[in-house]
């Protein structure tokens, strides 16, 4: 199991006291202004709707009472009109001529009248004003065939002119009969006075024709560009009616809610149409409520405040106490822990930093991952079988530094010694944990740390891999270290360790006493580790491990084969391997990278020994440690 697979962290309290007080007064206080906004708002909503309802109503009324005069009376004209010219007869050229030119001094809104027969009357003044070519009459009579067949048939029809003549400008067509033929009347004029009339504002009215075309409308891009609604929802409603007009509250296909209006007229079967929007008639109420709201809001606000201030001085220190303990249950032992209060929860804060406190100088005592393991449930009571990478490192010549220490120091080499000692050992544990190792202890100047045991990385491959990483590290933390040394320094005097490294199988559990105990590993595979840390010296290597380590390992690593041991129990000799740096593959980027033993040697002023004279089994016993044999 990693080592970071279980941190619990603070027990979370589920119901604070500040927020059960803060919910009930919440609570009173939503129930209350909301009972009080809902009644407002069933009551003033019902009595608004009506009101805006026949608001719409009458303002559609008006906008159609308009329109249908407008239509009326250019009929009418132009009805006059042709009287007029039909009683003066073609031998009266001239003064049908200035009869016409009257009619369009009094009517300048009256762009052309065309008879289907042989007479069109053009309005020159209205051409020249907005800058139009009289053909556009012509091209506008071309497209409307089917319009004007079905008027010689006899019906009458409004049309959009604005998409030829791009002005806003309608078409009214009627049947008429001259020197006995059916022809047609055309009648082109400009609606601006009856957009001025439905203008826009919060009831917005338009007129369509029998088609769905848009005519009239506050938009005029929707009338330019002969827009057509036949397929909106109230159009479909008023079309299938009977009614000559209605109201109703309907939704478009966009989703909008309106109350909408409609007035079919008695010319040309157009419908003047006014809508409101449904959220603009409520935004009185929809006002009235936010401020409610903001109202609910304040009060609740201050109410939050107050109740705070009152409960902090509770939660505040138990929130405190709960985040501490959860520090503490993740191995943070020391916390401090300051209270002014003088009540019962000052007392139990107090009580609390002293208990931190002993804890942490507890953890310095043992080995704190472990304990934190054993807590957590990850390290059963009893030994266990684990198949593990178990590592030995010794500072080479630290008796005579030792001595080095008593004889320029004297009292103070105790101390000195000591500081020199931690700061080396800092940066060692710190490699080993690092590497998701643990350190078991510390025999003097030596270490013993192991990988797989109370930790695994998933793979005897990848703890094995792990202890040669963490052995290739300390090789240049020392190495940056003794940078900063001089070579005969006596107060900061250069380290130079021998790390020994095997795999197997060890035996891993809560070893000693009721009153004292520690998680180690015992058996040979630990025996074989201690033995190859001490080969280092002999061989002139810095980084020993074994063939069963080479095994798991050695693939990535650039070793060289050194002389094999004799161990007892083992039929044949067991292999040994100089580690000089990892394969390019895992090369760590910044760190020394020699290529082979001798360059290795360099780097780090090991002077290369006589293999031939060196006796790798000369001192088997001295290296045995636990072994129960």
């Amino acid at each position: 199991m990693p080592r970071d697979a279980k941190k619990p962290g603070a027990a979370r309290v589920k119901y604070p006291i500040g927020f059960k007080l803060v919910g009930i007064i919440t609570i009173l206080l939503l129930v209350s202004l909301g009972a009080i906004t809902a009644l407002v708002s069933v009551m003033v909503s019902s009595d608004l709707r009506v009101t805006a309802e026949e608001n719409n109503f009458s303002v559609n009324k008006r906008s159609a009472s308009e329109a249908e005069t407008t239509l009326s009376t250019v009929r009418s004209s132009v009805l006059v009109l042709l009287d007029t010219l039909n009683a003066v007869g073609s031998s009266q050229a001239a003064l049908s001529r200035q009869a016409a030119a009257f009619f369009f001094e009094r009517n300048q809104d009256i762009a052309a009248i065309v008879i289907t027969g042989d007479r069109e009357l053009v309005n020159n003044r209205f051409f020249l004003a907005n800058e139009l070519e009289s053909d556009l009459v012509g091209e506008f009579m071309t497209r409307q065939r089917e319009a004007v067949d079905r008027s010689r048939s006899g019906e009458t029809l409004l049309l959009n002119a604005a998409p030829i003549f791009h002005i806003p400008l309608l078409a009214l067509l009627f049947p008429w009969q001259e020197t006995g033929a059916e022809e047609v009347v055309l009648i082109l004029f400009s609606s601006d006075s009856l957009n001025d009339n439905f203008g826009q504002g919060v009831n917005s009215s338009y007129m369509i024709n029998d088609a769905g075309d848009i005519l009239v409308h506050p938009d005029y891009e929707l009338v330019r560009a002969g827009a057509n609604v036949a397929n909106q929802p109230f159009v479909e409603t008023l079309r299938e009616s009977q009614e000559r007009n209605l109201q109703t509250l309907y939704t478009d296909r966009d989703g909008g809610r309106y109350f909408g209006a409609f007035q079919k007229l008695s010319v040309a079967n157009a419908v003047v149409i006014t809508n409101v929007e449904y959220d603009v008639v409520f935004e009185g109420i929809a006002a009235t409520t936010r401020r409610n709201i903001y109202l609910t809001g304040a009060v609740l606000f201050v109410s939050i405040v107050l109740i705070w201030l009152f409960s902090k001085t509770i939660s505040r220190p138990l929130k405190g106490l709960t985040v501490v303990a959860g520090q503490i249950e993740e191995g943070l032992f020391e916390q401090n822990l300051v209270s002014k209060s003088r009540d019962e929860l000052g007392v139990l804060t107090q009580s609390f930093s002293r208990m931190s406190k002993a804890l942490g100088i507890f953890g310095r005592f043992t080995n704190r991952e472990i304990a934190l393991g054993a807590m957590r449930g990850e390290i059963k009571p009893g030994g266990q079988p684990k198949h593990g990478t178990v590592f030995f490192s010794d500072i080479r010549n630290f008796t005579s530094i030792s001595e080095e220490f008593a004889r320029n120091y004297g009292d103070e080499s105790s101390d000195r010694i000591v500081a020199w000692l931690n700061e080396y050992l800092t940066r060692m544990v710190e490699c080993v944990e690092k590497t998701n190792g643990v350190v078991d202890k510390f025999i003097g100047d030596s270490v013993m740390a192991h990988w797989g045991t109370a930790y695994t990385s998933g793979s005897p491959e990848a703890d094995a891999l792990n202890g040669v990483r963490a052995a290739l590290m300390m090789r240049e933390a020392l190495y940056q270290m003794n940078k900063n040394r001089g070579e005969n320094d006596p107060a900061n005097p250069r380290i130079r360790i021998g790390c020994g490294i095997n795999s197997g199988v060890v035996t891993a559990g809560q070893i000693g006493s009721e009153q004292r105990m520690e998680y180690t590993v015992i058996g040979d595979a630990v025996n074989l580790a201690s033995r190859t840390e001490a080969l280092n010296k002999p061989l002139g290597t810095d980084i020993l491990i074994t063939e069963d380590t080479w095994n798991l390992a050695g693939e990535h690593l650039i070793t060289e084969e050194m002389p094999s041991v004799e161990v007892k129990g083992k039929s044949q000799p067991v292999r040994m391997f100089a580690v000089v740096n990892f394969k390019a593959d895992m090369a760590i980027e910044g760190q020394l990278q020699p290529q082979t033993l001798a360059e290795l040697r360099d780097l780090l002023g090991i002077i290369p020994p006589d293999l031939s004279k060196v006796n790798t089994n000369a001192e088997e016993k001295k290296y045995k440690i636990g072994s129960g044999e």
